[in-house]
Order: structure tokens, then sequence, then C-alpha cells
């Protein structure tokens, strides 16, 4: 009882209800519509073929008087049909047709009008009447004369037409009810698929994800949908999980350290100039948590998608000019050459101000850690066009990164062995990451043949 209560509480019940009465009622019309037009329509031929037989048994009277018509009747009386004839005397006597016992009530019905009456066959069972269509007529001496049709047919067509539509009815009610029972199962098994992996979810297990049947339908659309909605969350769900997990480690030390080295000038006291270069040392790595935390946050927002930032048709190339101009002399100090190679034009849909933070932290790395031995500093800009996206790279002749680290240096806080001896947080190639993500791009760490190729792909416009 409580699946059948289920059953009829879902909207599939309720719409094969309203569709089922529509169609009743749809079905009842055409059929009272029909059966009365075909009525009429046949009402209209009875009247006609009486008439008809009016005309003809007058012309046969008017040439030979009553003795041809009486001839003239009893012919048509012995044919097979639905016509009525009878000619009785002035007592109701039956001269000559084919009704039986005609009582005088009917042969007193006003000169020539069309009424409905019962009557009984003079071949057929005397217990059984039937139903016709007659004109009676007075003939001179007394005479009356009877024309008239059997209606049975009629009787019988409307039966026929009501007797299909109950039937109708009938088969519509069973197919309506057997096919609210099998699609109403149907739709209620995949509500309650869906109920159950809302329950998982809700209980913390992110895994989880709707059953797509493959049947294309709007179920599984809105399945593919809410699963792609799930990857997305559990994404950034195991990455507040990662930047929790690296907040809690990372940090630990620079935050050890400041807090060790306040209590070690505190405990051993000392001239103010020991407090004030205690104070420096403090505020400097304060501010370098402060950074660390705003590009956390800088992150969290663009993987969100929810930056902040306006994007705008640009010019790439424009971009690189500009990063050149700002770099070219920093690493002209550092005793190398910055080159630039690009095709122009550039054009992509973004925010200026992400890209070039995103381009400024590739150079700033290859200027830390793309130092080749023995050799100058070699940094190369270049910005191409290939396969409809834009890409823009920067490429050192350091030693680069092995393919099994890239993956582990785009992570938060995912710093090398050789990087942890230099100042930084591991946040550089994490946030160009997230900057490929927000236009809708990729970022992708390749070998420079020697070095280190870090690209950006981004969609052209």
């Amino acid at each position: 009882m409580g699946a059948l209560g289920r059953l009829i509480r879902t909207t599939a019940f309720k719409l094969s209800l309203v569709y089922l009465v529509v169609f009743s009622g749809l079905t009842l019309f055409l059929t009272a519509y029909i059966a009365n037009n075909t009525a009429d329509l046949l009402d209209s031929q009875i009247n006609d073929t009486i008439q008809s037989e009016i005309n003809s048994l007058s012309d046969q009277y008017e040439r030979g008087g009553l003795r041809q018509l009486v001839s003239a009747v009893d012919l048509r009386s012995r044919r097979p049909g639905a016509s009525l004839y009878l000619v009785a005397d002035s007592s109701g006597r039956t001269v000559v047709g084919n009704v039986a016992d005609p009582p005088l009530s009917l042969l007193g019905l006003s000169d020539g009008a069309a009424t409905t009456v019962s009557y009984q066959r003079l071949d057929g069972e005397t217990s059984r009447r039937y139903d016709a269509v007659v004109r009676v007529f007075a003939l001179p001496g007394g005479f009356k004369l009877l024309v008239g049709r059997d209606i049975g047919e009629i009787s019988q067509l409307r039966s026929l037409i009501f007797d299909a539509s109950r039937y109708a009815i009938i088969v519509m009610v069973l197919t309506g009810f057997v096919s609210w029972f099998f699609v109403g199962r149907s739709v209620l098994k995949r509500v309650e698929n869906m109920a159950e992996t809302s329950r998982r979810l809700m209980s913390g297990d992110l895994t989880h994800r709707l059953t797509v049947k493959g049947s294309h339908d709007e179920f599984d659309n809105l399945a593919l949908s809410l699963n792609e909605m799930l990857d997305r969350i559990e994404a950034l769900m195991t990455g507040l999980r990662e930047v929790s997990d690296n907040i809690a480690h990372d940090l630990k030390t620079p935050l050890n350290r400041l807090r060790g080295r306040l209590e070690e000038t505190l405990r051993r006291g000392g001239p103010v100039e020991d407090y004030r270069e205690a104070i420096t040392s403090a505020m400097e790595e304060a501010d370098n948590l402060i950074h660390i935390f705003d590009a956390l946050l800088k992150i969290a927002r663009m993987e969100a998608g929810s930056s902040g930032d306006s994007f705008e048709a640009l010019d790439a190339a424009g971009i690189l000019d500009e990063i050149v101009e700002l770099y070219e002399p920093v690493v002209e100090d550092a005793g190398g050459r910055l080159t630039l190679e690009t095709a122009r034009p550039l054009p992509l849909k973004g925010n200026r101000t992400l890209l070039s933070q995103a381009l400024s932290n590739l150079i700033d790395n290859a200027i830390k850690y793309g130092q080749p031995e023995g050799g100058g500093l070699s940094i190369a800009l270049t910005g191409t066009v290939e396969d409809g996206e834009v890409c823009l790279s920067v490429a050192d002749a350091g030693p680069g990164i092995p393919e099994a680290d890239r993956q582990k240096a785009l992570s938060r806080f995912g710093r090398l062995d050789a990087a942890r001896s230099r100042q930084g947080s591991g946040l550089g190639l994490s946030l160009v990451a997230a900057v490929a993500r927000l236009h809708g791009g990729r970022f992708m760490l390749g070998d420079a043949g020697p070095g280190l190729r870090a690209s950006l792909h981004l969609p052209r416009v």
C-alpha cells in the first residue's frame, strides 16, 4: 500500500489522470457528434425515400385509380427491404401490404404527417415490434394508404457507435492505468535513485554519482548535468582540504620561526636596536604570510569561477610587449637575456591583469630557477596560434623539471627539493594554472631542450 500511495502521488499519475479525462471527454464528444450527424443524415435519407415512394404511388393512382394502386402496393410489399406499405379499407382491415394488424390509431393519423410508430411485420415474429417512420393518406371511398420506412437500422447504428465509444473508453482507461503503473514506477525509481544519491552526498560521500542509463532522456540529461556539478564540487572540496593541509604544514614553520625570534628577543633582552631588528624581521615574515594568504585566496576564487575580474577582448601580443619592457632590465641585471618572438595579432577574451600576473610569475620562476650551469641566463618569451588556441610560453635553458615532478610543481605549496633553499611559497605555478582554467584554457609544463617550457593555452576568438 505504501508503494501504491507513492505511485499515486507522483506527477506521472496526475498527468495520466488529466490526459485520461481529457481524451475520454473528447471521445464522448466525437462519438455523440458523429452519432447525431449520422442519424440526421439517415433521417433525411428516409424522408427522401418515403417521399419518392409516395410520388411513385401517386403516379400509379392517377393512371389507374385504386385498382392499379393496390396492384403496385402488393408488388412492392413482396420485395425484401425496409419499406412499409399498407392499403386498408374504411373499417381498418388490410387490403394489401406488409404490416400486420395495424391499429386504428395508426390509420387515424393526420393526412400526410410523418410520424414515428411501432408496428408488427407481416412476415416476422408476431410478438416483436419494430419502429418506423410512416405517412398516411386518405383515398376516395374511405381507403387509407400508409407508406413508411423501418428505422431499426438507425437505432442499431447509434447503439453500435455508443458501444464502440464505451469500449474505446474502457480500453483507454486500462491502457492509461497500465502505462501510468509502469511509467510511474520507472520515474519513481529514477527519482528515488536521485534522492538516495543526495542523502549519500549529504552524509559526506562526494564520490557517489547519479545513475545514467544511456537513454538520453531528460533524466539522463539532468543526471549528467548534476554529475558534472558534483565533479566540480568534489574538486573544490578536495582543493579546500589540500589548502587546509598545506596551510597547517607549510605555514606552521614560518609562524613558529616568527614566534621563536620574538620569544628569543624577549628572553634575551638587550638594547632597543635588538628589539627594533626583531620587530622588523617579524614584520617581513608577516608580510610574507599575508602575501601567501592573498595568493591562496585569489587561487580559490579563480578556481570557483568568481574572481570578480571582468573579461574583455584583447590582443595578447600587447601584453607580451609590456612584460618584455618591464622585465628586460631585470633579466639583464641578472646577467641574462630576454627575447620575444610572437605572431600578431593574438586575439583572445580575458583579463589583462591576471594574464600579466601569470606571465610575470613564469618569468620570475625562470629568473630564480632557470640559470644554466656554467652559462648565462636566457629566457625566451613566445606567442603563437596553434589549433585555434593562443599559446603564450616562457622557456629557459636551466635544469628544468623532471616529468615525474611536474604535476607536483603545479600543486599548492608544491616545491621541489632543489627550490626549498630559495625564498618562495610554492604558489606561483598554482596561480598560473588557476588563471588558465579561469580563461577556459590549460597550463602545461614541457621540455625546452634544455630547460623548462611553461605554456598557457587559451581559446582564440
